[in-house]
């Protein structure tokens, strides 16, 4: 019978079983790690011109080169995990507003555009039309760091990824991952009330995120029964339990304990060790949040 309700109204199947495996593979963890830096670094560059505009005043080209290299990134690895990368042109000719996809593309290639305008605009040294442009690369770059958020609250069957907390975990992303690389980057450049505040940022931001992935560990089952599920990958002997709490401790706990120890000694080696503890540790946390939920079966 169903075969004959198909045929009589020559529908055509394309999908009738859930997908398999694993949808989003470590490309989106790339995705959305350098997407983080590409975003954090304008964040960061916009406060520590009106923080610190001595420091952060020869830092306007590097920190734009840095970005727009972290954005393209970005894009190449989202486009490497469509299924038609060939068609990507379509999101902008056949563009759906209500697809976070379509979205997402559009502010990027903005963004993107912006910050080839402000990497021009250092090179020349035009400083002040430098700052005007930054103020609406900045504005912009929030949307482009929270869309990956919304695609992901979009998907179906996934409890764990939900709005708004999916939100606040890029936007604390995008600034752990924007001051720690800025520590990096600005070297002695940087004064040491300008690496005091990207110290803070960096550290509060990965307090605040902490936080809200405990929240999620141990209430999230109490909301619903697939939480407890993709929950138990990452406790005892789960499978990804090893991974989700070393990137925990990289990430969070260490950055956080190593902040307070080089603010006690003012030591610029432990707070830069707390920067790269806190970038590598950020994409193995990204890539355990990827994972475990498209682990469970739909079925």
């Amino acid at each position: 019978m169903a075969h004959e309700i198909l045929a009589a109204t020559n529908a055509v199947v394309t999908l009738d079983v859930a997908l398999p495996g694993i949808v989003w593979p470590w490309l989106v963890t790339v995705n959305m790690w350098a997407k983080s830096i590409g975003t954090g670094l304008i964040f960061m560059l916009f406060m520590l011109l009106r923080m610190h505009p001595e420091s952060a005043k020869n830092l306007r080209f590097s920190t734009t080169v840095v970005a727009f290299v972290f954005i393209n990134i970005f894009l190449l690895f989202t486009l490497a995990d469509l299924h038609q990368p060939f068609r990507m042109w379509h999101i902008f000719v056949y563009s759906h507003w209500t697809s976070a996809i379509a979205i997402g593309s559009v502010m990027a290639s903005m963004y993107l555009g912006l910050l080839t305008l402000l990497g021009f605009l250092a090179f020349k040294k035009n400083d002040v039309l430098f700052d005007k442009v930054l103020l609406w690369t900045t504005i912009l770059a929030i949307p482009v760091t929270l869309y990956t958020a919304s695609l992901m609250a979009q998907c179906t069957a996934r409890e764990l990824w939900q709005m708004p907390a999916e939100s606040a975990q890029m936007i604390l992303a995008a600034l752990l991952a924007g001051s720690a690389t800025m520590l990096l980057l600005g070297g002695n450049k940087l004064s040491s009330e300008a690496k005091n505040s990207l110290g803070v940022v960096l550290g509060l931001s990965a307090l605040m995120a902490f936080i809200i992935y405990m929240s999620e560990y141990i209430f999230g089952p109490m909301k619903a029964e697939e939480i407890a599920a993709t929950i138990d990958y990452v406790k005892g002997n789960g499978e990804y339990a090893v991974m989700f709490w070393l990137g925990q401790w990289m990430t969070f706990i260490l950055p956080m304990l190593l902040i307070v120890l080089s603010r006690a000694s003012k030591s610029d080696a432990i707070l830069k060790l707390a920067a790269i503890l806190a970038l590598v540790g950020l994409a193995i946390v990204k890539h355990v949040w990827l994972m475990i939920p498209q682990l469970l079966p739909m079925s």
